[in-house]
């Protein structure tokens, strides 16, 4: 190897860092130090540097690969090192871990992940971390991943080894295995770590999924309502308008479920809306004779995206009113059909946001159980005799769906569960006994549960 060239102090002379390295090392900062989401910063970052094509693509990668699997790869640097995580500087561990995506996951040449991250840390933190990035992101290379994986996961009971192999928390494996038949824990673990196509919405009344087919979109899979598309949505005339939006085909399904329950006609709510999907969704799908919807946000910044997602219809069709949901400010028993996302951990939702389940203790399921009961209650409450509620989660752990309605309806004698599958017979293999609960693995959704439930 030839010798690296010398400044005239004697100075190692660095490459400037390329761009697509350096936005992802600047996305994982605002992540990790800042409590930033990674789908979101990132796309800020690319807008505001003007990343395209490939090096937006390997940029992209960069950020949610790493975010992905950081769990993993933290427990190789400590092997690598020899040091704990905390004896490392936060920006240097940052780029540890940017460097060991490159080595284990991607096809980047050794030497030229090592050179490029040691560039980078000469450039934004400094040429004194050079040498322990350079020795560390070597050793690291000295394996391929699943070399390392098969180090770290001996002597580990079968959980852990998964949880390690798959980039989990333990609790989070544990939580799956709770309510998944054993064979299907691998493969739901897996899908967790396949970054979803990008899901389009139609508003109806608005627009028609034709539209978007004739643009170049692809149908979707389950929902009348979706079709994938494989560029930017801000392409679309369409989303531009504010006549079709992002959303998850299984966001889409759980409201869909709504609709198809008969409830008497009247005004609808939307009790957690922001950010402001299921409100578009349900406001195009309210009856010549029903309406409005009240959209219920406590949040301003969330309560203007639910704003920006109805602009495309009448002032008339929807509402938007900046409330806490469980302080009511309606009568009881004014909605004819009222829809509850509530707040939840969002492991349904880990292949779009990767980074949340680093972030997540299991000492959030029992944090968030009783805003989710009071939820409920004030959904039930808020519904009129005869009305419909569904309560929805993006969570498939037990303590955040079934228990959760389990526990509200107990000493309650008003309210009758209405089974999923009567009311999405489309959707297969969704069905929880009488709920719906969507996978990753089995229908290429978030992991959204939903349980429809009728006031008398």
């Amino acid at each position: 190897m030839a010798a690296p060239d010398r400044g005239r102090r004697g100075t190692t002379a660095r490459r400037k860092p390329d761009r697509a390295r350096r936005l992802a090392f600047d996305a994982l900062r605002l992540v990790n130090g800042e409590g930033a989401y990674a789908n979101l910063v990132l796309a800020d970052l690319l807008a505001e540097r003007h990343l395209e094509g490939r090096d937006a693509a390997f940029a992209t990668e960069l950020v949610a690969g790493t975010c992905r699997l950081q769990g993993t790869y933290d427990a190789v640097l400590v092997a690598a090192s020899g040091r704990s995580l905390g004896s490392l500087q936060p920006a240097v561990l940052d780029l540890l871990r940017l460097g060991a995506h490159q080595l284990l996951s991607l096809r980047v040449p050794g030497h030229a992940a090592v050179a490029a991250m040691v560039d980078l840390a000469a450039a934004t933190v400094g040429e004194r971390v050079t040498g322990l990035t350079n020795a560390v992101l070597r050793k690291v290379a000295a394996r391929d991943l699943d070399g390392w994986l098969d180090q770290l996961g001996a002597g580990l009971d079968e959980r852990d080894a998964l949880a390690l192999r798959t980039a989990h928390p333990r609790w989070v494996v544990d939580a799956l295995a709770d309510v998944l038949p054993a064979d299907e824990l691998a493969p739901a673990l897996a899908a967790d770590n396949v970054s979803p196509v990008v899901s389009l919405v139609v508003r109806p009344g608005l627009a028609e999924v034709a539209e978007l087919l004739d643009a170049g979109a692809e149908p979707g899979t389950l929902s009348p309502f979706a079709a994938r598309w494989t560029g930017s949505p801000g392409a679309l005339p369409a989303v531009r308008e504010g006549r079709a939006g992002v959303q998850d085909e299984g966001s889409q399904l759980v409201a869909w479920g709504l609709t198809r329950a008969s409830a008497p006609t009247g005004p609808w709510l939307d009790l957690c809306a922001g950010p402001g999907g299921k409100a578009a969704l349900l406001t195009g799908l309210l009856g010549p004779d029903d309406g409005p919807l009240v959209a219920v946000e406590p949040s301003a910044h969330r309560a203007a995206l639910v704003a920006g997602g109805l602009r495309g219809y009448r002032g008339d069709r929807a509402v938007v009113l900046q409330a806490d949901g469980t302080r009511p400010a309606w009568r009881a028993g004014t909605f004819a059909r009222v829809i509850a996302d509530v707040p939840c951990t969002g492991l349904g939702a880990l292949r779009r946001r990767p980074e949340a389940r680093w972030r997540r203790a299991d000492t959030a399921v029992e944090q968030l159980h009783g805003l989710q009961r009071a939820l409920l209650a004030a959904a039930l409450d808020a519904a009129a005799p005869g009305g419909v509620v569904a309560y929805v989660t993006c969570s498939p752990h037990r303590r955040e769906t079934v228990d959760v309605v389990a526990e509200t309806l107990a000493g309650r004698d008003d309210v009758t569960v209405l089974p999923a599958s009567e009311l999405l017979p489309e959707v297969p293999d969704a069905a929880a006994g009488d709920f719906l609960q969507l996978w990753p693995h089995r229908h290429g959704t978030d992991a959204m549960f939903a349980a429809y439930l009728r006031v008398s």
